[in-house]
């Protein structure tokens, strides 16, 4: 229960805080830091059971869902997760703080923190899970509402390009990473964590290692923005700074660096993961500093710094060495503290001066004292100052460069590389504190007169500052359990020796950084004369940027996909069934020739003369169909209802009495669509078009590809009833139908019980249909204002059925058109009886929800045919997205509920009630399913059939009014007509 109220907690706070008003700052704040704080102190509880663990044992919660597929939601919080739990929920209650001074009143703050809270949720899912599918699910969770929150600011252009870039970039990864996971799964034989973990030989031997690691690697690189997908980090400096010191420090961008630590022991060690894990971070590495001193934004050098420092941490990991994945585990601690009080160091220079332009701020020291000096301490441990965190990391990191055991050009490239990275660090760091704080106060031309930030706003740098000194003075005591524990899951349960001591003597790496001090130093100085003649981009690699050549791809695809589209596309429905049905049709040759097997035919029955005739009828209504469409659609309708009941009865002949109810409903259903939609319908011509020979060969091939059609099914159906059932699958549902769901229906016990899973994705799938076309439609629908009003006032007729009404004929001929009326009146009582029966039948006999709602829609539909659209809604007050959700909520409760038990998604259970009657009723849970399927259907069916029939007013009563169709409206009709459409609905 700890591990599933730390994932749970963040998501219920989110929730809370979008129902917030708009300008609760101090409560949208305090809801925000108090759930950090809860989930900082439940983390730090578990801390105790970690240390005293063996090897790298987790603590685990598991909710199994469906067994047999080995899916499970499953939570696991090892020494690693553990870490990064600390790291997600502290620093969410650091920045909780800060952005309650930082945003202004203006903003709508607790979106702010909803956004916020949900992001904290993800990335705590993406730490603890369990299974490699929760993984993947909670991934894509981080770079949603990372989108979201980058675009925070959506008024402002260059935030939108930001957060757009980042989906497109992290999005596009996480979907690589699905499949890589798939096939890690795959290959480990089980997709749980514990045995993906304990499969790393098995891994790293199959033949599908290199492509399931290329596939792992693109989800982990694209999140923490490694070369060459490090271009969209910049750009997302749009977001508020609260934002980027949250994300682009601590949380987001560390999620790839944190899947490079979990899978480290299975897919580390060879020469594949060293050279695309190391020679992403190095180029990455290099790359960001370059770039960061070239910066004239205080988030943009902050930006390019992290990059380099993700590649620092990324390369350490891809140095295949157990003492340098501690140094990479070491270095994700120190640069979450750092960066982020750097971060919102910057934030408070904009805050309070109005601009983060460094050519505009200089000697703010002065100023801002206090907040001058934290930034000058945490630059130092960006740079690697000693006696500080950062400074303790950086000489592991110098170290494991030369100790590198490879060909000999990259033996003497790692150090050089990293010595000349270490010099970059102590230059761009150099001109954060420098060109900011120091020089002359006259050279200062921010829009605002700078001044210190409330005592509040600097208590998160102060607390992360203080964290950097009490590392770098103390290491052993403050984070040497922490960094074993935290190391330990990473190697596989056994760290290797390591020294955190402050000193260890005058050796290769202490002249490394030595030689990085000077040399930063030297580049600090000469960096102007680098940057002159390239003032609006980078020196040697401002020419080379991802973000055009992201954007001429995309260019690229947009311009092909047209040109597909202007080929292939028509705004006519034949051309494209032409083409949908003749790839259909190539496809399932192709697949029938390769891959039916041959065997043995069962032996055919005689033909029966009844059976022969009733589908020579269907063939021709069929026939008739396709004849009649071009200029009799009424008879073309009713001729095709001809087929669909030949269909029924063959369902009857074949013993499929529920196919056969099914299809007599749907057909029904069916017909009271197509009637209603043909008078949308372009009126035939009036004399024969005139068959030239281009119209005669369309036509020919047009039947040739119905012929073939219809031949390929007619043959994969003769296939599969004439080969014996030895392997059938319906073997297992006639034999489980009645011991394990307790229904003689093998059908509804497929679709309530086997396939549940299944028919709950089927009806979400239809009530979102229905909800699109609604919306599509729901302008039309008449006002709730015309439907109270009295009768004599309504604009009647509304349909040319309501010519049956009596209200609207004389009285004496009110006896013979009454009739109809009262006849389907009364008709709903029954037709509500027979409904019921259908459905309480259905577990035993043919019938069931789906049978028995489309019964009850139909009746409910006779009587908007016979009444009127408004009589009905003004009688009957039907509420379809009343029937849909409680439909939907009727089916999650019943597949949720299993869970109380302790029991699978959907598993079905049965509660014997001693009344009525002396044996009880036995009451299955597949009840309240097929009662949600039920609700489902006839909300659905309602809220389409009745969206249609109200355009169809609309349209009949514009030919009444002289013919003439509703014509576009300008722009501000159409909003009005919009709004009135929103308060009518």
């Amino acid at each position: 229960m700890l591990l599933t109220a730390l994932l749970v907690l963040p998501f219920l706070g989110s929730l809370a805080a979008a129902l917030l008003p708009t300008r609760a700052r101090n409560t949208g704040a305090l809801l925000a830091g108090a759930i950090a704080l809860v989930g900082t102190g439940l983390t730090v509880s578990t801390f105790p059971a970690l240390l005293q663990a063996v090897g790298s044992t987790a603590l685990q919660t598991r909710i199994d869902w469906m067994p047999s597929i080995g899916l499970s939601f499953s939570l696991r919080l090892d020494g690693m997760a553990w870490l990064f739990c600390l790291l997600i929920y502290a620093m969410g209650a650091l920045v909780a703080l800060y952005a309650r001074y930082y945003l202004s009143p203006k903003d709508p703050v607790p979106r702010f923190y909803a956004f916020m809270l949900a992001f904290m949720g993800s990335m705590v899912g993406v730490v603890l899970a369990g299974h490699l599918v929760v993984l993947a699910f909670f991934w894509e969770l981080t770079s949603f509402f990372s989108f979201l929150l980058i675009g925070y600011w959506y008024h402002r252009r260059d935030a939108r390009c930001g957060a757009r870039n980042a989906l497109l970039v992290t999005g596009t990864g996480g979907l690589c990473l699905l499949a890589g996971l798939l096939l890690m799964g795959h290959i480990a034989g089980g997709y749980d964590m514990d045995t993906v973990l304990a499969a790393g030989d098995r891994l790293r031997a199959h033949p599908l290692y290199l492509p399931m690691l290329v596939l792992v690697l693109l989800g982990a690189l694209t999140k923490s923005a490694q070369f060459p997908f490090h271009f969209w980090l910049p750009q997302a400096m749009a977001a508020p700074t609260p934002v980027s010191a949250y994300l682009h420090s601590a949380t987001l961008v560390k999620a790839g660096v944190f899947l490079l630590a979990r899978f480290w022991p299975v897919l580390s060690g060879t020469d594949a993961w060293f050279w695309m894990v190391g020679g992403a971070g190095l180029a990455t590495l290099l790359i960001g500093a370059w770039a960061a001193l070239f910066q004239n934004d205080l988030k943009g050098l902050l930006a390019y710094s992290t990059l380099s420092h993700l590649g620092l941490i990324t390369l350490l990991f891809g140095l295949n060495s157990n003492t340098a994945a501690v140094a990479g585990v070491f270095h994700i601690l120190n640069h979450a503290t750092f960066k982020a009080s750097l971060f919102m160091a910057a934030g408070i220079v904009d805050h309070e001066s109005g601009t983060r332009d460094i050519r505009k701020l200089s000697g703010l020291w002065r100023l801002m004292p206090i907040t001058g000096t934290l930034a000058i301490v945490a630059s130092a441990s960006m740079a690697g100052v000693p006696l500080l965190n950062g400074f303790l990391s950086k000489e592991m990191f110098f170290a494991e460069t030369t100790f590198v055991t490879a060909t000999p050009w990259v033996e003497w490239l790692l150090p050089v590389a990293a010595t000349l990275a270490g010099a970059l660090s102590v230059a761009y760091a150099l001109r954060f504190v420098f060109d900011v704080f120091f020089g002359p106060k006259a050279a200062l031309k921010s829009p605002k007169t700078p001044h210190e930030p409330v005592r509040w706003m600097r208590l998160p740098i102060e607390l992360l500052v203080l964290a950097c000194l009490v590392v770098g003075v103390a290491p052993q005591g403050s984070i040497g359990h922490i960094l074993d524990v935290a190391a330990r899951p990473v190697l596989g349960g056994e760290v290797p020796e390591y020294s955190l001591a402050i000193w260890h003597g005058f050796n290769l790496p202490l002249m490394m950084s030595l030689a990085a001090f000077a040399g930063g130093i030297a580049l600090y100085f000469l960096r102007p004369w680098l940057a002159h003649g390239a003032s609006d981009h980078v020196p040697i690699i401002g020419r080379l940027s991802g973000q055009r050549a992201l954007h001429w791809l995309l260019v690229q695809l947009a311009r092909k996909s047209r040109d597909l589209r202007l080929l292939l596309d028509t705004h006519r429905l034949q051309p494209q069934l032409r083409w949908l049905l003749g790839a259909a049709l190539i496809g399932g040759t192709w697949a029938m020739s390769t891959y039916l097997p041959a065997g043995p035919a069962r032996a055919t029955l005689p033909v029966d003369p009844a059976f022969a005739l009733l589908w020579t009828i269907g063939g021709i209504c069929a026939i008739g169909t396709a004849w009649a469409a071009r200029r009799r659609r009424l008879a073309a309708l009713t001729l095709s209802g001809g087929t669909g009941l030949c269909c029924c009865l063959t369902f009857v002949w074949c013993s499929a009495p529920d196919l056969a109810l099914t299809q007599l409903t749907v057909e029904i259903a069916t017909t009271v669509l197509l009637l209603l939609a043909l008078r949308w319908l372009p009126r035939p011509p009036a004399r024969p078009i005139e068959m030239h020979a281009g119209r005669q060969l369309r036509r020919l091939r047009d039947l040739l590809l119905a012929l073939g059609i219809g031949a390929g099914l007619s043959a994969l159906a003769w296939w599969t009833m004439t080969r014996p059932l030895t392997h059938s699958v319906s073997d297992f549902y006639l034999k489980n139908s009645q011991s394990e769901a307790g229904g003689a229906n093998v059908v509804n016990v497929m679709l309530v019980d086997f396939r549940g899973f299944d028919t709950f994705g089927e009806s979400v799938v239809l009530a979102i249909v229905a909800l699109t076309v609604y919306a599509l439609l729901r302008r039309f629908r008449p006002a709730r204002a015309a439907l109270a009003l009295p009768a004599q006032q309504r604009e009647l007729p509304e349909t040319s059925t309501d010519l049956v009404n009596p209200r609207h004929v004389h009285d004496t001929a009110v006896g013979y058109l009454t009739i109809p009326a009262v006849l389907v009146r009364l008709l709903l009582p029954l037709a509500a009886a027979v409904a019921a029966w259908l459905f309480l039948r259905g577990h035993n006999a043919p019938g069931g929800g789906f049978v028995a709602a489309l019964v009850l829609a139909i009746a409910i539909l006779l009587q908007y045919l016979v009444s009127g659209t408004q009589w009905v809604d003004a009688r009957v007050g039907l509420r379809p997205r009343r029937w849909i959700a409680t439909g939907m909520l009727l089916l999650l409760a019943t597949g949720a509920g299993a869970w109380v038990w302790g029991y699978p998604f959907l598993t079905s259970h049965t509660v014997h009630l001693p009344w009525p009657g002396p044996d009880g009723v036995h009451l299955p849970s597949a009840f309240f399913f097929d009662l949600g399927v039920f609700a489902v259907v006839v909300g659905t069916t309602l809220m389409m059939l009745t969206s249609v029939a109200h355009q169809s007013v609309r349209a009949h009563r514009a030919s009444a009014r002289g013919g003439e169709e509703d014509k576009p409206r300008r722009h501000g009709q159409a909003a009005e007509a919009a709004t009135a459409a929103q308060g009518n609905d």
